[in-house]
């Protein structure tokens, strides 16, 4: 069965711009009758986040600082964005304000090895003894649980290493770990994301999350990255994480058709029909001529009511 029906198989100039789908708030210029908490300028989110790669890997720690906050202002539960502003903190020396986008990077994505890392180093250099400590045991933990044979064993042989030599004293050099990041390409991270699509008609739902979250690192908050995330997860039963995702995808491109249906579907699924029905009027006012989208969305509350 072909899941996808309006899948977009992005190129690498095209995944950057959020096209049509990113309606972009101008800011005032002066004399209008909005309020300024209303008429403030709205980011794309995904190309902010691609400035705040490219400062960081020119060192441009405050360029990058501002690209990501940018980032967050429209996705702030975006584990990467938080990650990197926090990375970004670091390679300022200010660990202080480096702390909290990290705990927010590993509230949102646990598995963020890297994240783990950088936390702890900022609790020891915040003389947070307890707190590095915790977050030190927090990745034996994952060593442990991990193995011998998963992917992720040499990054968290290397993490405990370098959060243990900090600790100790032994690493008392500038840590810049934006330094060792190796940022994956736009053409990888559009083979990851072409791959997950593929993974996806095939009913590989958790191999297509990884890919997903591959192509998440090199785009940022893409609303179709993050509508397919949510797709995936639903199939899985994740219903709590695909409904985040679907969030994210509208709180970034209110007007994205393809996460507006998935979300009205995942209402029907839950028994949410007065949702699932908001869900299309919302499609049936975003397609004046009508649009597949909407005409899909309207067959699952109608077989839903019927059964």
């Amino acid at each position: 069965m072909q899941y996808f029906k309006t899948a977009i198989i992005l190129s690498a100039a095209s995944t950057i711009a959020l096209g049509a789908n990113t309606a972009m708030a101008a800011g005032g210029g002066g004399g209008g009758g909005s309020a300024p908490s209303s008429s403030a300028p709205r980011y794309d989110a995904a190309a902010e986040y691609q400035k705040g790669v490219a400062a960081l890997q020119a060192k441009n720690n405050k360029a990058a600082v501002r690209a990501f906050k940018r980032t967050l202002s429209v996705a702030p539960r975006n584990a990467n964005a938080q990650y990197l502003l926090g990375v970004s903190y670091i390679g300022m020396d200010n660990y202080k304000k480096a702390r909290k986008p990290l705990e927010k990077a590993i509230k949102y994505n646990s598995g963020l090895i890297g994240a783990h890392r950088d936390l702890a180093i900022t609790y020891h250099k915040l003389d947070m003894a307890d707190k590095a400590q915790a977050s030190l045991n927090a990745l034996t933990a994952k060593d442990k649980a991990c193995g011998n044979g998963c992917a992720d064993k040499a990054e968290l042989t290397k993490a405990i290493a370098k959060v243990k030599a900090t600790m100790n004293g032994s690493d008392s050099a500038h840590y810049q770990p934006a330094d060792n990041m190796q940022f994956a390409s736009t053409n990888s991270g559009d083979l990851a994301y072409m791959g997950a699509v593929a993974l996806i008609n095939e009913e590989k739902f958790e191999e297509a999350i990884a890919d997903l979250q591959l192509a998440s690192m090199t785009f940022g908050p893409h609303p179709d990255i993050l509508t397919y995330l949510g797709f995936a997860n639903r199939k899985l039963k994740n219903f709590d994480r695909a409904e985040q995702y679907y969030q994210a995808a509208l709180a970034v491109a209110p007007e994205h058709l393809g996460a507006t249906e998935y979300y009205g579907e995942l209402m029907v699924e839950r028994g949410d029909i007065p949702g699932a029905k908001r869900k299309l009027a919302r499609l049936e006012s975003l397609c004046e001529f009508g649009c597949y989208e909407a005409e899909e969305l309207r067959r699952w509350i109608g077989d839903a009511s019927v059964s």
